[in-house]
């Protein structure tokens, strides 16, 4: 077979068209000043011919915005082990995209709104004096995570409970930390003997827990000592921060967790709160009904 080389002798026109290519690529102002930033001789810059050209073609494109392989990454030359090469660096707008995939993915939002993802602190509302300790609570636990426990936020329908802890969600996942937000109605309601399981041990074990509007869900002794106990016994051995909100005072909640359709169970509800009230703080958060709004 021949080489590059014998086929370049033989035939000049191929010969005439290379040398040209070669003296249009080395006209470029990168290539020149990457040359002369590595003091490459004549024998690395003819090993870097190809690579030239790859730069000096991708980089065209790229400045042109055509559709490319490397989409969203940046040419830029390099040099290895004696002749340069093409590496692709990620642009700017691709890191911030990248970025806020990333954010997104660290709030893990299970049956409820998706719009939950892109509240922020700024959008709670302060106008009733009594929000601002809630308020002030979960951004301590922001600052001094993981050092604070959990909250147990209820209050009446609409006041804006799971709004608010959707925003402690989204400052986590700035600081890298990710949250899994479940709307425990619907995630119960979902649940069978099959997919239980699963479903508990990837929950459990959540880095920020928030098991919003408990005590709305369809109670019964499976529910509360295979599911809701389970969750909360790993957690409060693991320390792992949790999070409820409640239409649901804590002493209410337990007078439900306690009723079933065989009778009343007063201790298994007892141990399931003593959890609830280890892993988080009882508070009251006032206000409106802000759904009408």
């Amino acid at each position: 077979m021949e080489s590059i080389g014998d086929i370049l002798g033989k035939r000049h026109d191929i010969r005439e068209n290379f040398e040209k290519l070669v003296a249009e690529v080395l006209k470029n102002s990168d290539v020149q000043a990457f040359i002369a930033e590595h003091h490459m001789s004549s024998d690395e810059i003819q090993r870097s011919y190809s690579k030239f050209y790859e730069y000096v073609r991708e980089k065209e494109k790229f400045e042109l915005g055509e559709k490319r392989a490397a989409d969203g990454y940046e040419p830029v030359l390099i040099m290895n082990h004696g002749y340069a090469d093409v590496s692709y660096q990620t642009t700017a707008e691709l890191a911030q995209q990248q970025a806020a995939q990333n954010l997104l993915r660290r709030v893990n939002v299970i049956g409820l709104p998706k719009e939950l993802k892109q509240v922020t602190l700024a959008d709670i509302a302060l106008d009733d004096v009594q929000r601002i300790e809630p308020y002030q609570t979960l951004v301590d636990f922001i600052t001094n995570y993981p050092e604070r426990k959990g909250l147990y936020l209820y209050g009446d329908f609409g006041v804006g409970k799971s709004f608010m802890l959707a925003a402690m969600a989204n400052e986590l996942a700035k600081k890298g930390i990710s949250t899994t937000l479940l709307h425990y109605p619907t995630f119960i309601s979902d649940l069978d003997f099959d997919n239980a399981k699963v479903w508990v041990n990837e929950i459990k074990v959540s880095p920020v827990l928030v098991l919003d509007d408990i005590g709305a869900e369809q109670n019964n002794a499976w529910v509360r000592d295979s599911i809701l106990q389970v969750i909360l016994q790993h957690r409060m051995q693991e320390n792992l921060p949790t999070f409820f909100t409640s239409n649901l005072k804590m002493d209410e909640l337990e007078q439900h967790l306690a009723e079933t359709r065989k009778a009343e169970e007063v201790w298994p509800a007892k141990r399931v709160m003593e959890r609830i009230k280890y892993l988080a703080q009882e508070m009251r958060l006032e206000g409106e009904n802000r759904r009408h709004d």
